[in-house]
């Protein structure tokens, strides 16, 4: 049986050892010590007023379990409720629902731009939206990182050969591996000097950014030739993802969107927490408040220590560049208490991997102060 098992998974087997030889094999591993590594951004997930608001839906009959798609008798009230709200706060016409922000992503992409239209992504956006990309209808082109130079000529390029078809511009307002923010305000200018979608995902930035954590793109939401994706399961501290959109769009997503029409949805119990979510963030901004603190001491930490801080947000990347250095130095922080993940290609590009040390409210100064003793000890003589 062994060697008919080692017949059948050879393939398999042949390239996790290659992966091991490059030091890019992955495990799970348990939560343990202090939290650099989690997107919790405003310690929502684990929030009383979360826990209370799941707990008072469940005494009050909500069901655990949609028990069917949308479009079959999945569709609920608290799905309902929370679009609705979602729509108010973020300041859009309507907004959708999705189980992830993998699927809103994909489902976005693969639903929306048609045969003979023109997508182009960042090099740096979420795998969701390189997958989506792929699997979609549109031509696609990958534009440099944060290059809206290199984006315009694209579309230039693409209108010039005689292509009449609709452009999409896809970005993340804040970058996940690498801290940094996109050129929105040049992004729109673009999107309307060409009459282009933009679509740009808020994964890292909802909550956190903008007036009550509306987001960077808040100045933008309502435009009807943008979509944005607020993620759910990072700083609001629940799952799911909201997409905010037109209602012509939304509709046509409801009618069209294969990942929004044949999964089940999500379940009525998260809608409840992410509403709950998007209350706290009106209700509660000392928390928005406190991790811009926690944000800024950090930053100013790491100057003190070092000639510049690598970003300017909650993510900062610590580029190692060889991916078994990067691993070492993980284990020796969490042999020391921190919770710091390593970071490899395909996730960044080769050469860059990197600890990804994010802030949170689940830390203080004290702890941000340690870390960074510990970090530079384990690295000290490492080139800066």
């Amino acid at each position: 049986m062994n060697s008919i098992h080692s017949v059948k998974f050879a393939d398999y087997v042949a390239h996790l050892h290659a992966l091991k030889e490059d030091n890019r094999l992955r495990s799970l591993k348990p939560r343990a010590g202090v939290d650099f590594a989690s997107n919790d951004y405003l310690a929502l997930a684990s929030a009383p007023r979360m826990k209370m608001a799941v707990c008072a839906a469940l005494q009050a009959g909500t069901p655990i379990g949609a028990g069917g798609s949308r479009l079959l008798r999945g569709n609920c009230e608290e799905h309902e409720s929370l679009e609705a709200e979602a729509a108010r706060f973020f300041g859009a016409e309507t907004a959708l629902f999705f189980g992830g922000g993998y699927v809103a992503n994909f489902a976005l992409l693969t639903t929306l731009p048609q045969r003979g239209d023109l997508l182009v992504h960042d090099s740096l956006v979420h795998a969701s939206i390189h997958e989506g990309a792929r699997a979609g209808r549109a031509d696609f082109r990958i534009s440099p990182h944060n290059d809206p130079q290199s984006v315009e000529s694209t579309i230039r390029d693409w209108r010039a050969k005689g292509r009449t078809g609709r452009v999409w511009i896809v970005v993340e307002s804040l970058y996940s591996m690498d801290g940094d923010f996109a050129p929105l305000e040049d992004l729109v200018a673009i999107a309307d000097r060409y009459d282009a979608f933009l679509i740009v995902d808020e994964a890292h930035a909802t909550g956190v950014y903008g007036e009550q954590g509306r987001g960077l793109t808040a100045p933008y939401e309502g435009r009807e030739n943008l979509l944005v994706v607020h993620t759910c399961g990072k700083a609001l501290g629940a799952a799911g993802a909201l997409v905010t959109a037109s209602s012509a769009l939304r509709d046509f997503m409801v009618n069209r969107c294969r990942p929004f029409i044949f999964a089940t949805a999500p379940s009525p119990l998260m809608a409840v927490a992410v509403r709950e979510a998007l209350l706290i963030l009106q209700e509660e901004p000392e928390r928005q408040q406190r991790l811009a603190k926690l944000v800024a001491f950090t930053h100013q930490q790491i100057s003190e220590r070092v000639r510049r801080s690598p970003s300017d947000s909650q993510i900062v990347p610590y580029i190692v560049g060889d991916n078994s250095r990067a691993m070492r130095l993980a284990s020796a922080l969490q042999a020391r208490g921190f919770d710091i993940r390593g970071i490899r290609p395909p996730t960044v590009p080769a050469g860059t991997a990197r600890l990804r040390i994010s802030l949170t409210l689940n830390v203080g100064e004290d702890d941000v102060r340690a870390m960074l003793d510990a970090l530079f000890e384990e690295t000290r003589g490492w080139p800066r």
